[in-house]
């Protein structure tokens, strides 16, 4: 298989996927990667079985040793891979999985409980903790943005956003001040990690009250940054944006009781756009589940709808429904 570009087992394994599972693949690559994959395909006329077992045997053993990273870094991964496959052939997957793969900094902390790591970085400078939050996943990095002092929301936020690239020196004295193990691979190249898509992914898994407050800071100290997280931000309310069927999918994913506690804020747009997608009968017993809640606090209301949004960006990222953001005329399908 050494005569066989990576692009091209690629190409093999999807046409001995067939086209079904093929095309769920397609959909979570981006548009350039979908074109030279399927040029790929088009020029391979026949594919021997024994190439394909090969191609299946190899994205096997490096699918093991990724999710093996993942539970608990390369040192990990590598003492299992010895075990299934003997010393040479486990560091020859390491090898082959870690040219093309960066395990990101901070690895070691991924797996801490927020509740914990926040008693842990909360005293740290503000750039310091924006770029551990960078390079975390968005929902441990909201957890812990959600939990910090309300004054020093907004500026961590604000570092995220215009962060772009960190050499690896700087990443690893962060991490030796931490006085943690570092268990992964960082490149001698510069790392990118931050930008406004990293804090919008973190800012749709905050709570309401943190996400309005740390947009509401940035409109008064950078209104042009404010303004371009604003377009990428999906908010409850965008929930009129998305076509009918979309409106459907996300309406059999949400609990009833979340969805009439989360239309207790909610204007009359929005209570329309649901009430077209649901029976007569489903929209009136709706109503009467509002009017018998009566009074509700607004952080249990703001709660209701931030689980909503949850579950629409969890189908945009199923890629069962597309978002439109920033004015833009996409199709949402």
């Amino acid at each position: 298989m050494k005569n066989i570009s990576g692009r091209q087992k690629a190409a093999i394994l999807l046409i001995s996927l067939g086209p079904d599972l093929s095309s769920q693949i397609f959909k979570n690559l981006p548009e350039e990667e979908v074109e030279k994959l399927t040029l790929e395909i088009a020029n391979i006329r026949r594919v021997t079985a024994e190439k394909k077992d090969a191609v299946f045997q190899e994205f096997y053993q490096l699918s093991l040793a990724n999710d093996f990273i993942s539970q608990g870094g390369i040192d990990y991964a590598k003492k299992l891979l010895e075990k299934a496959y003997g010393d040479q052939k486990a560091a020859e997957i390491i090898r082959r999985l870690t040219a093309n793969l960066q395990v990101r900094p901070f690895d070691f902390i991924r797996k801490t409980d927020p509740g914990q790591l926040i008693n842990y970085i909360q005293y740290e400078h503000p750039q310091t903790i924006a770029l551990i939050l960078a390079y975390l996943d968005p929902d441990q990095s909201s957890a812990v943005l959600s939990e910090l002092p309300s004054e020093m929301q907004t500026d961590v936020a604000r570092r995220i956003a215009l962060m772009e690239s960190t050499t690896p020196e700087v990443l690893r004295e962060v991490e030796k001040v931490l006085e943690r193990k570092l268990s992964s691979v960082v490149t001698q190249d510069y790392t990118r990690a931050g930008g406004v898509s990293t804090l919008v992914g973190v800012l749709n898994r905050v709570d309401r009250a943190a996400e309005k407050t740390i947009i509401e800071t940035l409109e008064v100290q950078d209104p042009e940054l404010a303004e371009e997280i604003k377009k990428l931000l999906f908010v409850f309310e965008d929930i009129v944006q998305l076509d009918d069927r979309a409106v459907q999918l996300v309406l059999r994913e949400v609990d009833s009781h979340d969805l009439a506690l989360a239309l207790k804020g909610a204007g009359e747009e929005v209570m329309s756009k649901i009430e077209r997608n649901i029976s007569k009968r489903a929209a009136q017993l709706l109503k009467e589940d509002i009017n018998y809640m009566g009074p509700m606090r607004l952080r249990d209301v703001e709660e209701a709808q931030q689980k909503i949004v949850a579950e629409i960006r969890k189908l945009e990222e199923q890629g069962q429904i597309i978002i439109t953001r920033g004015g833009r005329d996409d199709i949402i399908v």
